[in-house]
This record gives structure tokens, C-alpha cells and sequence, in this order.
């Protein structure tokens, strides 16, 4: 299977529907081939894209002028333009919570989790540094799928729901909290899902999980999850052990940052070197690479599941489509990027620069990624320890614009540019390689059609939902959880 690449299009910063295909077509010239979407549903009280309160209705942020706003024909036909551009689009499936004013409540009492007073429960965390800190999700009415009464109905209800969006033209699912969901209902819905699309793809998001959580998922049948390399310091050794210990769960996927986090951009001080470095260490660490919208950008607004809105959209402070393309190309192309593969630190852990060897899954191939952690300066690194490489091996500097396509020779001293990561990859038969995107119009089909102007509903009322991750701790220890600092749910 291709590494995969996934672009996450963040509908409230976009808007309707119609306005998907032309951030999708940006993507997939960057040879992106996957599109992850955000909760596109019916929203609650709160407004949140994550809680749900009808699963089978669009959210009135996303609906066209003019459409039905009960007919999901528009979110159909813009998955349709997506497809036809080559790209997979992925939903966002939340099977944990719904909203607190969901019918279901109502409908189905037995489907969720009560507290000692009958009440339906919201989900919380606490502060693993101050106990006395519990952050409640008030918008949120937690889903007991290990409920013994009425169980199969509610497994189906679920099933229903991924049934459905493979028929609207999903191709895969990124499974929220996959963690707090039993493996059980995950092989369920996924068995459920190949029985009418066997190439459809699941990823399991655990940030956050314990530990013991995310190896509990092992036999849940994920393709992929999401692991925690957006908060390595290039450093600390943790990162690379979990790496190696859930490498035998299921391949993963880093991300230079998420929707969940700060803009990478707002983080360095507008650094385009970091900007790049985070970019070529996530495409190297593991076997895909996921990119938020407007990354490429330099965006420095984070997003907010509540209050984002098209209005939020930014001026380009630079523009690395060319960098992100030439990274992408070379991750599809050579076998080395390909497959979650083995880290190790030969040097570097405690100094500034970083010398990390990646073999391949069976070991037979290994490379190294060369890393100027820092920020402001450049910096000297001899490469003896790679001297008996030069024949075998190219040397691709993949953070300056001007890198030939082949690589060039290994030098004996390599000068580092601020923050730059150097690809050092074996002379072999490389994969083959992705045609280029054609940036043309994709085939026509026809307009959605018109209907009645929809009813105007309020404002969402906006809550003060918490963001859904806190910042990692600072700790030189390895943490306990799939992401350093923040606390397991309860």
C-alpha cells in the first residue's frame, strides 16, 4: 500500500460544500491522496463539530445557498468532485459521545453512561499534576457501548452510520477517541464496512490513550493511528521506544501539527526553517504524514471546533506548496519512506545536531535523517561514520528549494542551515514513482441542484468547550500516554 498522505481540509474554515474542491485540488497537486474531514454533521447546543446531534443531517455551516438543508446530496456530490481529483476522502467518525441535546437521549436511554444520580454523564479529564483540575465537557453525553441492554441494536446504529458514509463516497474513517471505544465494536464496524468496500481504510486516533490502551487496540484491526511525534523535542528518547513498541500494533502516521494544536508557525515566531524541519521530520518518521490546512500557508490562528469560520482564513505568509510537494514525491518514490520502519539515535540525542537511522521494515535497506535542532544558526557535522556510504547511498537535502532531484554525493563536513533536516537514502530501485498531478479541472458532473432556500437557524451558542488537548507537560521522562502531558480520560 502508498504511504499515506492525508491532507485535513477543516470544514469551518472553509465553509459550504462548495467551496471543498478547490483546497482539495491544492492538496492533491502536493500529491496528497488523502482528504480527512472533520465532522461534517448536524452540530448541538455548543456549535462543536464533536458533538453530534444528528448524525444523518449537515451541519448548516457546510449546506450550499439554496440547498436542502435535509438532503445530503451536496456533501455527496463534493466527495464526488474530490474523488475525481484522485484523492480518498476520510470522515471523521465519532462513536463515544453525542451531543447532550441529541435525540438519542431520548430515544435510546440505554445506549449511555449515567452517573450516581440517573443523569446522563459528560466526559471529563483530570489534571494528572492537580487532581482538584477536572475538565468536564458539558456540551458532550458519553455513549456506553459496552452496555449490555440493547448492545447489537446500538453496535448496528453504528454500523448504519459507516454503511451510509461509504455510500456518500467516504474511502476511510479516522476514529476519534479510538481508545474509549472496545476493540470488540471496532472489528465489528470494520468487518461491517469490507463487506461493502473491502479497500476501505480505518486510522485509530489514541492521543492521549494510556499506554495499555493503545496495545489493547492490537486486535481492533486498525490499518493505521496517529502517533505522537508533533511533540518531540528531538531529544528525548521516547519517542523513538514508542515508536519501536507500537510499530507492532499497526503503522502510524506523524503530523507537524494538528487541529487539535498551535499552529506550528505561532510556536516558532513565524520560523519557516521550523516550519520545513517539522514537516521533513514527520514525512520521515513513520509510514505516513498528515498536514492541516494552511500549513503550507504559514497560518499562526489556530483553529477552534466552535468559533472558526471562513472570516478566519489568512494572508499566505509564505508559500511551501514546492517544499511539500518535492517531500511528498520523494516519500512516494523511495522505499526507504515507505512502511513504519526502525528508528535509532546513532548521535545526537543530547547535543544540537541529530544523526537518526531509519531501516526499513525488514531490515535489509537503512538511511539516515540529519537534524539541526537549532533554530537561529547553522552548524558543522562531519559525516565519517556515513564515509562507507558514498557509493551506495545520495544525500538529499530536502529543506532548500534548489536540492537536485537524484540527491547529490555524501561530503565529508556538512554545513547545516538553521533548522534544516538532511535525507541520506540508499541507491536502489526505487518504487515507482507518482505521475505528477494535473492541475485541470476534474471531469464534470453534473450541478447539485437547487431547492428551496433553506431555514435560517441561530448562531450556535458557543460554549466554552476546552480544546480537545491540552499542551504536553515538560518532563525529561518518557511519558505514560501515546502523547506526553496530557491525562488519560476518565
Amino acid at each position: 500500500m502508498k504511504p499515506p498522505l492525508m491532507y485535513n481540509l477543516f470544514p469551518r474554515l472553509v465553509g459550504p460544500t462548495t467551496r471543498w474542491a478547490e483546497h482539495a485540488r491544492r492538496a492533491r497537486e502536493m500529491e496528497f491522496e488523502w482528504l480527512y474531514i472533520n465532522p461534517w454533521h448536524y452540530p448541538g447546543f455548543s456549535g462543536s463539530l464533536y458533538a453530534v446531534k444528528d448524525f444523518r443531517r449537515l451541519n448548516p455551516a457546510f449546506l450550499p445557498a439554496g440547498a436542502d438543508p435535509m438532503s445530503l446530496e451536496p456533501l455527496r456530490y463534493a466527495l464526488k468532485q474530490v474523488r475525481q481529483m484522485g484523492m480518498k476522502p476520510v470522515m471523521d467518525l465519532v462513536v463515544n459521545h453525542t451531543s447532550k441535546d441529541s435525540p438519542l437521549i431520548e430515544q435510546h436511554p440505554e445506549w449511555y453512561e449515567r452517573d450516581e444520580h440517573g443523569q446522563v454523564r459528560s466526559p471529563f479529564v483530570v489534571d494528572p499534576d492537580d487532581p482538584s483540575k477536572v475538565t468536564v465537557w458539558g456540551d458532550l453525553a458519553e455513549i456506553d457501548n459496552n452496555t449490555h441492554q440493547g448492545r447489537e441494536q446500538l453496535w448496528r446504529y453504528w454500523a448504519g452510520i459507516v454503511v451510509e458514509a461509504i455510500d456518500l463516497g467516504f474511502r476511510g474513517f479516522r476514529c476519534d477517541a479510538a481508545y474509549k471505544v472496545p476493540a470488540e465494536l471496532w472489528r465489528f464496524l470494520i468487518a461491517e464496512a469490507r463487506k461493502v468496500n473491502p479497500d476501505v481504510v480505518f486510522f485509530a486516533e489514541t492521543l492521549g490513550a494510556p499506554v495499555e490502551d493503545v496495545v489493547a487496540l492490537k486486535s481492533a484491526g486498525f490499518d493505521y493511528f496517529f502517533n505522537s511525534s508533533k511533540w518531540w523535542d528531538l531529544s528525548q528518547a521516547w519517542a523513538l521506544k514508542q515508536h519501536e513498541e507500537f510499530g507492532k500494533i499497526a503503522p502510524s502516521i506523524a503530523f507537524p501539527e494538528s487541529h487539535d494544536t498551535p499552529r506550528m508557525a505561532a510556536e516558532s515566531g513565524e520560523r519557516q526553517e521550523v516550519q520545513r524541519q517539522r514537516y521533513a521530520v514527520a514525512a520521515a518518521f513513520s509510514a505516513g504524514v498528515m498536514m492541516p490546512i494552511g500549513y503550507e500557508f504559514g497560518f499562526r490562528k489556530q483553529v477552534n471546533v466552535v468559533q472558526t469560520a471562513p472570516s478566519d482564513w489568512e494572508r499566505r505568509h509564505w508559500d511551501l506548496r514546492p517544499f511539500i510537494t518535492r517531500v511528498n514525491r520523494l516519500k512516494l518514490s523511495h522505499p526507504l519512506l515507505q512502511g513504519e520502519g526502525h528508528l535509532r539515535a546513532e548521535f545526537g540525542l543530547d547535543s544540537d545536531r541529530l544523526l537518526l537511522q531509519r531501516r526499513s521494515d525488514d531490515g535489509a535497506q537503512r538511511g539516515w535523517i540529519i537534524i539541526n535542532k537549532v533554530w537561529e544558526e547553522g552548524r558543522e557535522m562531519s559525516l565519517g561514520p556515513l564515509a562507507g556510504s558514498a557509493k551506495t547511498h545520495r544525500l538529499f537535502r530536502v529543506c532548500r528549494d534548489d536540492m537536485p532531484e537524484g540527491g547529490e554525493t555524501i561530503p565529508e563536513t556538512l554545513s547545516l542551515e538553521p533548522a534544516e533536516v538532511v535525507y541520506v537514502l540508499p541507491v536502489a530501485e526505487p518504487a515507482k514513482a507518482a505521475e505528477p498531478v494535473r492541475s485541470a479541472e476534474p471531469a464534470r458532473a453534473a450541478a447539485t441542484p437547487k431547492a428551496a432556500e433553506p431555514v435560517k437557524s441561530a448562531e450556535p451558542a458557543k460554549s466554552a468547550e476546552p480544546a480537545k488537548s491540552a499542551e504536553p507537560a515538560k518532563s525529561a521522562e518518557a511519558p505514560k500516554s501515546a502523547k506526553p502531558g496530557k491525562a488519560a480520560d476518565a
